[in-house]
């Protein structure tokens, strides 16, 4: 709270208790309020509050009478899965080695806001459809990741406003929205009185937007973003347009919340949504549940928003209740959000915004979408075109004699492309929707009753994303139901929403080597080709009761609304509609067994942790003894040879291009999360190292060590540098600087000794989760520059965050135009003249023959701290050197 945002206060009385708050009536009158859509109340609080030298034009931006501007956005918070923060902690304690060694006060690097970490990336789905899966899952966990988690254990004792959420306990979104956001929050103003604020986050997982479903701001960032966040670094965007979806009516009975979310995804996807909000508003919102928003908020990052907003009403005062907030905090927010004013309300007019879509939704109907994006959404009777269309080019799914004889022997009968070889239920998107968790439960039952069983291909699981579920499965007797099918509790993580999804049933594992075309159908949020497993081509987002549905069928050539799932016990078909049942039978049972005290009794151990986490020790001390045979833990390379000073100017001449990319490579092909393979380059360091060939472990747990993860850069089969005719393996591999060998590309990249280079990629780059590793990776590589037709928005800041230039194309150009072979040298012509805005920059190929060509590219900048962070080599350097300022000057 600064003292000239002190004149924007007024007085609250709260159950005789006197409060503050930065009145946004001071700003301006109550109509221009109301036109202003809530979520840019709420940001236009954070800028008076935390930021009023930014106020002015924010405030001209806000009323129509300004341009665009920047907005450093101060969160009051900021959450972390485990990996993006394990490599977070590594970098507070490289960081703290290097102010030492610069003559600055180490224990100075500090979080200066509360940062919780929540470890759910981890686990696998190793052990599943046994009834103590959740605990060997747990054990493999621990045995695997115990030395990272004694490194957490370190960091709790030595970082001061850090705290962690357990393995095993739930996932970081469903964590937030359960136990975590208060709506409004309690700080204290310059002159020490108590001051009520919106709860304002960030987190470094792009699907954050989850908790715009309560009324809470909040988006994903990059890691690196974070680390700054953490050091009490702005965030800053550029002022967002906010996009209204208006919606009307209700959803018809048998239209679930994930079918509005996926139709929302699929309108969103046909627009430019980089950087904007969207905010839901219009009479339909009030039949629209707190779990309903949920789902789809959710989604945010499948269309490129910033956030997903619904604004706080009854309903969200109703969820507060239901989760085990206390009456204090609930009559806090009540009276603020009443006050301010946050309180939507059908009776009060609606905001304006820069776009509007009107969304029917009793116009909806049930779907699933597939069979490579989240935004392919295919009404349910069409899957199996889809996938005929779209994975076999129009083939029908015949099974082969090499399929028959295979199967035949194992499984009693045959299957071939299109098979669902895996189906999930698992914890991002719905499983904190009680609606639909039931539904699923309720038509296991049936199926049960039946005598319906899943395929015997079908690799099934259940892992919610808070134990609160399995609470109120267990109460409403569902949890043999769901065990019945094969969905018995594997976890509280996220497992297969991550790519943690374990291996293939045996024997499909096996013939997947040989071509097998399968299909995986989860309750998740992302289908990438391979992300949740790289022997998967396909993969189908459906409701948790679909994924039953499918597991039960066994394949996705079906149509479910008409075919038969299989037979009972008399031979009798049984279809979908025969399983699923009403939404009144539904909303009943949702109504008995959803109950505040599950929510409260597991709050109050939220921070336990099970008897694994509780048997490990670590000791705490200023900075962090590396073991240098540690296969986890490395130094940051990164944070090697930083000087006292910035260095003068971003000039990048004499380049060379590392790679040309296509279009779509997301942050999956860029930085794998999945199993290290044992022939892999990282596989083979590891296995040179004594480690156990079953415990290479994923890579995403080996984020704390760039030499796994620079060898798995770009190693994803589905990568191929354009520069190549033929490529000699899977991954991408590339010319050393000679031009004479063609090597893997971490070997390739290692020639080029200090040579700047550069990365062309076509459209969408850096799509998928917000992994800093998708940055480092390039950075470490020697990558000076990317440039694409388009990039994705955290990816973006996570390249600025390392120091590696964001570039694109103009519009109708594409690196096809460039005609490059790799042997050029690159200049880039006005890096040192940035300014937010967007910025020309004239890209010069020196050709070996002597031609020349000039090519004009750009970079946005969306604020001088991204120019800072530029300058000075990224996030963390920046940083290192303000806290060495600051620390020598208070010496």
């Amino acid at each position: 709270m600064t003292e000239t945002a002190r004149d924007l206060l007024s007085p609250l009385m709260i159950e005789q208790q006197e409060f503050a708050y930065v009145d946004l009536h001071k700003l301006l009158d109550a109509a221009q309020v109301e036109r202003l859509p809530y979520s840019i109340r709420i940001l236009l609080e954070n800028v008076a509050r935390c930021s009023p030298e930014a106020l002015p034009s924010v405030l001209a931006r806000a009323t129509g009478q300004g341009p665009t501007c920047e907005v450093p956005f101060q969160p009051n918070r900021l959450m972390f899965h485990d990996t993006t923060c394990l490599p977070a902690l590594a970098d507070f304690a490289g960081m703290r080695d290097v102010v030492a060694e610069l003559g600055g006060d180490p224990q100075a690097m500090n979080p200066l806001i509360p940062a919780v970490l929540t470890i759910d990336h981890s686990v696998i789905v190793e052990r599943y459809a046994e009834a103590d899966a959740v605990e060997q899952n747990l054990d493999i966990d621990f045995r695997r990741n115990g030395e990272r988690y004694r490194f957490i254990k370190w960091a709790q004792k030595s970082l001061d406003n850090f705290a962690v959420i357990p393995p095993g306990t739930g996932i970081i979104h469903q964590m937030n929205m359960e136990a975590l956001a208060r709506v409004v929050w309690e700080g204290r103003s310059a002159d020490g009185r108590r001051l009520l604020h919106p709860d304002d986050m960030v987190a470094t997982d792009s699907h954050t937007p989850m908790i715009n479903a309560i009324g809470v701001l909040g988006w994903g960032v990059g890691g690196l973003e974070g680390q700054a966040a953490m050091v009490g670094e702005p965030v800053p965007i550029s002022f967002p347009d906010v996009v209204g979806i208006r919606v009307v009516n209700a959803l018809r009975p048998g239209v679930t919340a994930t079918d509005l979310a996926l139709h929302v995804a699929e309108i969103l996807r046909r627009r430019p949504m980089v950087g904007k909000f969207v905010e839901f508003t219009g009479p339909g919102l009030s039949t629209l549940g707190w779990a309903a928003r949920g789902t789809v908020s959710n989604m945010a990052p499948e269309y490129g928003a910033t956030v997903v907003f619904f604004p706080f009403d009854d309903e969200t005062l109703s969820y507060l209740e239901l989760s085990g907030r206390s009456p204090q905090l609930r009559q806090q927010v009540a009276a603020y959000m009443k006050a301010q004013p946050l309180w939507r309300r059908d009776d009060l007019p609606e905001p304006q915004f820069d776009d509007l879509i009107e969304l029917d939704l009793a116009s909806l109907e049930p779907s699933v979408a597939g069979p490579h994006q989240p935004h392919q959404r295919q009404p349910l009777s069409a899957a199996g075109a889809s996938f005929r269309e779209e994975v076999l080019g129009g083939e029908g799914l015949i099974a082969g004699p090499a399929a028959q004889a295979f199967f035949e022997p194992s499984f009693g009968e045959s299957i071939s492309h299109g098979a669902v070889v895996m189906s999930a239920i698992t914890s991002c998107t719905n499983t904190a929707n009680p609606s639909l968790m039931i539904q699923a439960g309720l038509l296991a039952r049936r199926a049960r009753e039946r005598g319906l069983q899943r395929k015997p291909w079908v690799k099934t699981s259940l892992s919610p994303g808070s134990r609160v579920v399995a609470d109120y499965l267990a109460e409403a007797g569902l949890l043999d139901d769901f065990s019945a099918l094969g969905f018995d509790l594997a976890g509280f993580g996220c497992m297969t929403c991550i790519g943690n999804s374990g291996k293939l049933e045996a024997h499909v594992e096996d013939f997947a080597e040989q071509g097998l075309k399968g299909v995986v159908v989860l309750s998740g949020n992302r289908n990438f080709e391979g992300r949740v497993n790289p022997k998967v081509p396909a993969g189908y987002l459906a409701s948790p009761a679909l994924c039953v549905a499918y597991a039960i069928a066994g394949r996705i050539d079906i149509d479910l609304t008409r075919d038969a799932l299989g037979d009972d016990a008399q031979g009798r078909p049984v279809y979908l509609h025969d399983l699923m049942p009403a939404d009144a039978e539904v909303a009943e049972q949702v109504a008995r067994v959803v109950r505040p005290e599950y929510f409260r009794q597991r709050l109050a151990t939220v921070w336990d942790g099970t008897h694994h986490w509780q048997a490990l020790s670590a000791e705490g001390s200023v900075q962090f003894p590396w073991s240098p045979q540690s296969t986890y833990l490395r130094r940051p390379q990164y944070l090697a040879d930083i000087q006292p000073q910035a260095r003068d100017s971003l000039a990048i001449s004499g380049a060379r291009t590392l790679m040309v990319l296509g279009d779509n490579v997301t942050t999956d092909h860029i930085s794998p999360a999945g199993a290290i393979p044992a022939d892999s380059l990282a596989g083979q360091w590891l296995l040179a190292r004594g480690e156990d060939p079953r415990d290479l472990n994923q890579y995403s747990t080996r984020r704390s060590n760039h030499e796994v993860m620079l060898r798995g850069a770009f190693t994803n089969k589905s990568v191929h540098n354009r520069l190549l005719a033929e490529q000699p393996g899977q991954g991408a591999w590339a010319r050393t600087a000679d031009g004479i060998d063609v090597l893997p590309l971490y070997e390739a990249a290692s020639s080029y000794a200090g040579t700047p280079l550069v990365v062309f990629a076509g459209i969408n780059y850096g799509a998928g989760s917000s992994r800093d590793w998708a940055a480092k990776a390039q950075a470490l590589l020697g990558v000076k520059a990317v440039v694409a037709r388009s990039i994705e928005r955290i990816h973006r800041s996570n390249l600025i965050g390392m120091g590696v230039i964001p570039l694109q194309f103009k519009d109708g150009q594409s690196v096809d135009d460039l005609k490059l072979d790799g042997s050029e040298a690159l200049d880039f012509v006005g890096l040192d003249d940035l300014q937010v805005g967007d910025n020309p920059v004239l890209l010069v190929i020196r050709r070996a023959d002597g031609e020349r060509n000039e090519v004009q590219v750009g970079v946005r900048i969306d604020s001088l701290q991204e120019v800072r962070y530029l300058r000075n080599g990224g996030v963390l350097p920046y940083v290192i050197r303000k806290v060495v300022a600051r620390t020598n000057v208070s010496r």
